[in-house]
């Protein structure tokens, strides 16, 4: 005679709904609810903090053409003298900030707000792209940067003897 397997809790065929009741405990759900926040803080860090300084990855776009490579990303209110751009192992580096500082004095009453935003990307690139002229634009928000395309070698087979 074989005795009945035991099902875990979270089996559906033997989930009894009031025994969700019979066993509640406040202090078990306050738990459960800072598990989920935290847990949802940490797959969405741009939650944690409003204005203090997070990183964004800004949305980017990447076109190939014949003879170069687009790069397009969104830097909304980011001034061209914070951008800087670097190109190391075919990986364009994107990395800018932007910041700014409110003071507003009303009958006595003094208020003074700062933010601060950094934007960070990484966009890998084929392997025959060069920094030799290339031509970076920041317009409206938008930063354009065009690489071009160094010519590669042809492929020349070997024979074997």
């Amino acid at each position: 005679m074989r005795l009945p397997v035991k099902r875990s809790d979270r089996d559906v065929y033997y989930w009894d709904p009031f025994d969700e009741i019979r066993n509640w405990n406040p202090f078990e759900e306050i738990r459960r609810m800072h598990d989920y926040l935290e847990q949802m803080f940490r797959n969405f860090p741009m939650l944690e903090s409003r204005f203090g300084a997070a990183t964004f990855s800004p949305l980017t776009d990447v076109a190939e053409e014949d003879d170069k490579v687009i790069v397009t990303t969104d830097l909304p209110g980011v001034d061209k003298e914070n951008v800087e751009l670097d190109l190391r192992d075919n990986v364009l580096v994107i990395s800018a900030g932007k910041g700014k500082e409110e003071e507003t004095e009303k009958e006595g009453y003094l208020r003074k707000e700062r933010a601060f935003m950094r934007y960070y990307r990484e966009i890998p690139l084929p392997d025959n792209v060069t920094d030799e002229g290339a031509v970076a634009q920041l317009k409206n928000g938008v930063l354009t940067v065009t690489l071009p395309k160094t010519k590669s070698e042809t492929t020349k087979r070997i024979q074997i003897e």
